[in-house]
């Protein structure tokens, strides 16, 4: 693959608009002020509004959702957005519940997005465990994304909403990214165990990429995650893997070679 540029701009959350070969792409749409949300058993607390509006963030190509159930990964404001845009991709039973735009992907299937004046990005769903073995019933299906740009999974992996578990080994089998984006914080909605990765769930997969570099999101702005960006700097550090990973600043767009 030649050299290509990718860029990240952290709006909130597991909000993240990714630019790549010409295209605009926007992660879990998160664009409410703070506030809380009660969802059966459990309330989720917002904590930060987003760094960019929603008015603000401009033209989007297609919207990569990692599920629609949870209010940290698709909120009012998100849900808003959603109808302005061409393309949703996101999980099967989502689409169902979403309608619409929206197309369900299996783990493992590949589509191709083209916009005016792209070349075009291959878009494969991975798979994704939303918590420890069993949860499934409890938080329902989750998918991440691998994009490509000569071939599936060259470019960006995503993780989406998940712990390090077979699924993401079997995504560093399948492709060999240049950057990836976890979805971090060790969220812990509903008790002891988290539901995203943690600073070891992070390391594993640093060390399953081992030629990618690693950033986060969905470290910060919501009550129920345990930990933060610093968090994560300190324990890459203390293993000497400080030079993989780069931290997003909500707001400001960083850029990667690829």
């Amino acid at each position: 693959m030649g050299k290509q540029e990718a860029a990240l701009t952290l709006i909130g959350g597991p909000t993240v608009l990714i630019e790549l070969n010409g295209m605009r792409l926007l992660t879990d749409p998160t664009f409410d002020p703070p506030q809380s949300y009660r969802s059966g058993s459990v309330t989720l607390s917002k904590l930060s509004p987003p760094a960019i509006a929603a008015d603000a963030v401009g033209q989007i190509d297609a919207v990569l959702l990692s599920h629609d159930q949870h209010f940290d990964n698709l909120d009012y404001g998100g849900r808003s957005l959603l109808g302005k845009v061409a393309a949703i991709l996101t999980t099967q039973s989502g689409a169902k519940r979403l309608g619409g735009q929206a197309r369900g992907l299996a783990a493992w299937e590949t589509t191709r997005l083209e916009s005016q004046g792209s070349a075009g990005i291959f878009i494969t769903a991975t798979a994704a465990r939303h918590g420890p073995p069993g949860i499934e019933p409890l938080l329902g299906e989750v998918t991440g994304f691998a994009l490509g740009l000569e071939e599936p999974g060259d470019a960006i992996y995503i993780t989406g909403d998940t712990v390090w578990y077979e699924g993401v080994s079997e995504v560093a089998r399948r492709f060999s990214p240049r950057l990836v984006l976890i979805f971090a914080g060790a969220a812990r909605p509903r008790g002891s165990f988290h539901v995203t990765m943690d600073s070891n769930d992070a390391i594993e997969t640093a060390h399953a990429f081992a030629q990618a570099r690693i950033a986060a999101a969905h470290t910060e702005g919501w009550g129920h995650f345990t930990e933060s960006q610093d968090d994560l700097e300190r324990s890459f550090a203390t293993l000497g893997l400080s030079g993989r990973l780069q931290r997003l600043a909500a707001g400001r767009r960083v850029s990667f070679d690829l």
